[in-house]
């Protein structure tokens, strides 16, 4: 049903793009969603070929894709797009990702979704966070919330599982965005970047509750 990869992966070696493409391909053949993570890492990217290795690759992948997940760096850097300034940027401002859209809809008009999440860094384990997504030539926003972290690790991949638990099981696209955002939070409160959350506690913080796990 679902088929998905990542930047991270396409980069870790000459052949790993290959095997994601080949991948894409039969999974295309047998009806599957296709979502894929930039996930841009200059440093990975430099020891197979560099930026410009990067961009080509990327882009070949992501012309398989109905679902992208990145933010606006991973869009400029990974598929060589022109966009504003995101360094000095606000990090909770979505106005940067979303101005980026009509650029990468003209290099892959497929997509369907394109999401990311927004992460204000104040200190190693106090984050404001929030989500972004387009979807079907709708924005939606997730709430902004505070977060105790105990591991960032692993948050963007949380956001990215519980968005696509949102569309498989069919729910609207705010409360898909809601899912992802809610799980991505809660990965951030465990060790490393395998979740311990259920799905009861998913939907709870989804759907109003906090981000402070019942153990």
């Amino acid at each position: 049903r679902w088929f998905h990869s990542g930047g991270i992966f396409a980069a870790l070696s000459a052949t790993t793009s290959e095997v994601i493409l080949e991948g894409m391909q039969e999974a295309k053949k047998q009806g599957a969603i296709i979502s894929f993570d930039l996930n841009y890492r200059a440093k990975l990217w430099n020891i197979f070929g560099g930026g410009d290795k990067a961009v080509s690759v990327l882009n070949k992948i992501v012309s398989y894709c109905d679902v992208l997940v990145g933010n606006e760096e991973d869009l400029q850097k990974g598929l060589g797009l022109e966009g504003q300034d995101v360094e000095n940027a606000s990090k909770l401002d979505p106005t940067a990702f979303y101005s980026m859209i009509e650029s990468v809809l003209q290099k892959h008009p497929q997509l369907k979704v394109v999401a990311t999440t927004l992460r204000e860094v104040h200190s190693t384990n106090r984050h404001t966070w929030c989500a972004v997504a387009w979807i079907n030539g709708e924005s939606y926003q997730a709430p902004i919330c505070e977060l105790d972290v105990l591991d960032r690790v692993g948050g963007g991949d949380g956001f990215a599982s519980g968005l696509f638990y949102g569309m498989i099981t069919g729910a609207d696209p705010a409360q898909a965005v809601r899912l992802g955002w809610a799980h991505g939070a809660l990965l951030t409160s465990y060790p490393g970047d395998t979740t311990m959350a259920t799905r009861e506690q998913v939907i709870d913080f989804a759907n109003g509750g906090t981000a402070r796990i019942q153990r």
